[in-house]
C-alpha cells in the first residue's frame, strides 16, 4: 500500500518476511508466497485488503496446524516438539570417523523425518555413524 512500483513492493514484502520468519525461527519459503499474493493477487485480493491476512491465509494455516496434530497423534508422533523446560547440555559426540555427504544421504533414505528435533537428529547422526563405520570396515573395491 505504501510502495507505488510493484517490483519493489514485491521485493520488500519477500525479505520482510523472510526476516520476520527467521526471527521466529519458522523458515517456510511459500509464505513468501503470501506475501506476493498480497501485492500481485489482483481485485480481489486488493478488495479484502487486510482481511486476506485473516480469510484464506490465518483460516487455512489454523486448519492446516489443526488437522497436522490430529493426523500426527493418531499416527503416534508428538507434534508440535515440546519446548523444553531446560535444554540438557548433551555431551558432544566424538567421532573417530568423519561423515560423508552419502553416508547422511543414506541415513536420511533409511527412516522417515518429517519435523526433525534435537532427538530426531540424535538418531540421524547415529545411524549416519553407524553407515561410516560399517563403510570403514569393508576392504576396499579394487
Amino acid at each position: 500500500m505504501f510502495v507505488p512500483y510493484p517490483a519493489v513492493a514485491c521485493g520488500i514484502a519477500a525479505c520482510l518476511t523472510i526476516a520476520v520468519m527467521f526471527q521466529l525461527r519458522c523458515l517456510h519459503p511459500p509464505s513468501g508466497a503470501v506475501a506476493l499474493t498480497a501485492i500481485l493477487g489482483g481485485n480481489g485480493v486488493q478488495q479484502l485488503g487486510y482481511h486476506f491476512s485473516l480469510s484464506p491465509v490465518l483460516l487455512n494455516s489454523a486448519c492446516l496446524a489443526l488437522l497436522a496434530i490430529i493426523f500426527n497423534n493418531l499416527a503416534g508422533r508428538r507434534y508440535p516438539h515440546p519446548l523444553a523446560a531446560n535444554e540438557p547440555k548433551s555431551k558432544p559426540v566424538a567421532l573417530d570417523v568423519p561423515i560423508t555427504r552419502d553416508d547422511l544421504h543414506q541415513a536420511l533414505a533409511s527412516g522417515q523425518l518429517l519435523d526433525i528435533d534435537e532427538e530426531d537428529l540424535q538418531q540421524l547422526l547415529q545411524r549416519a555413524e553407524e553407515i561410516a563405520r560399517r563403510r570403514q570396515q569393508q576392504p576396499l573395491k579394487s
